[in-house]
């Protein structure tokens, strides 16, 4: 059924507020150029109707922590059947983007600004030009759309194609507008899908093979040795690191990688996504909160409030871990900045084969 959503006043005699409109649909995609975390916190804009050479333009164009873009299109004067078919038309044309056209639009967009510089400053990272534009989402912007519509989305959505719907409804209160955002699909679900497809031009494609991969973290936010002692993998600072974790369920076998250092592990999942606060290790003094045990505590203290920079943990049952000295890397092994994903490269079966001659009691307890 359609997405709805409505603001009450708390109150002994609870208000609804009524709903307003915008003064014009121009004004929702300024807001978003200005604040971008109106759409998300974790994507980055690098370009603003961007004509393509089917003769469309663009509304938005982002770029995601793993190098892999976000394709927005605001609901206009079109139909919502008209507006889906309008974005898999243009994505049909971001998927043939190669990293010069790519730092173009960004130099266009930010008014001469470097796209390499940016993304780090950004993300915190180097843009690795091998892995952009790997991969893409879909992100259609809209007040509402009719059931047909949000059942063709949620169909392509389920089969792998990464797009999404996020809904805005502006609503009056005390002479103000006030904006209010839902999602159709959970986020982390779309972003998962994406994920799965990240593989470099050419790249044969497989049905995944039911094993996970994990990216862990820099030693900056998130130690290794810890996790290797209590038994868990973790993502935090921001919902793009920390929402794929809910991909997780007990049963679910594990290969871990730390970014530029290579293969340290595989385990089984046994229990899904907990929050910093919640999360628990075993000590010899018995079970304490791991904001108190952790080397990088009160960091995640700090931010456990806060639901899209806490850190999450899911708890694992090593089956073969190594520290960070030992780590397994070689040319060829698959590699990704998502916390969690479910690889369909061919790289991801060859990998997996490798890892399982590395680490020979990857299946000991299971």
């Amino acid at each position: 059924m359609p997405i709805q959503h409505a603001i009450w006043q708390v109150a002994d005699q609870p208000a609804i507020l009524p709903a307003a409109k915008l003064a014009s649909e121009q004004m929702l995609e300024s807001m978003i150029v200005r604040e971008p975390r109106i759409l998300s916190s974790e994507w980055m804009l690098i370009g603003q109707q961007e004509v393509t050479s089917h003769g469309g333009r663009i509304d938005l164009l982002a770029i995601a922590p793993d190098g892999s873009l976000v394709l927005i299109e605001l609901k206009r004067d079109r139909t919502p059947r008209e507006i889906v078919a309008q974005a898999l038309d243009y994505a049909s044309w971001v998927v043939d983007l190669t990293a010069d056209r790519i730092v173009q639009i960004y130099q266009r967009f930010s008014k001469g600004g470097s796209l390499q510089t940016d993304f780090q400053k950004r993300f915190g990272a180097v843009l690795d030009e091998d892995t952009l534009n790997h991969s893409h989402q879909i992100i259609i912007v809209a007040s509402e759309l009719d059931p047909s519509t949000e059942r063709i989305v949620a169909y392509l959505n389920a089969r792998d194609i990464a797009i999404n719907v996020v809904f805005f409804k502006v609503f009056e209160h005390g002479g103000q507008q006030l904006l209010s955002r839902a999602w159709m699909i959970d986020p982390g679900e779309t972003q998962a899908n994406a994920a799965a497809t990240n593989t470099a031009k050419g790249e044969a494609k497989e049905p995944w093979n039911g094993e996970f991969y994990v990216s862990f973290g820099s030693n900056e936010h998130r130690s290794w040795e810890d996790a290797r002692r209590y038994g868990y993998i973790s993502g935090g600072g921001g919902t793009w690191y920390s929402q794929t974790l809910k991909l997780l369920s007990p049963g679910d076998r594990v290969w871990v990688k730390i970014p530029q250092t290579g293969f340290v592990g595989v385990g089984e999942v046994t229990e899904s996504v907990q929050s910093a606060k919640d999360f628990t290790v075993a000590t010899p003094e018995g079970d304490r909160l791991a904001l108190d045990v952790l080397q990088h505590g009160p960091l995640y203290r700090a931010t456990a409030d806060d639901p899209e920079q806490a850190e999450y943990f899911v708890r694992v049952k090593w089956l073969h871990a190594v520290d960070a000295a030992h780590a397994f890397n070689e040319v060829g092994l698959f590699g990704n900045q998502n916390t969690v994903c479910q690889p369909r490269a061919a790289k991801w079966r060859h990998t997996v084969e490798r890892l399982k001659a590395v680490f020979p009691h990857w299946d000991d307890i299971l």
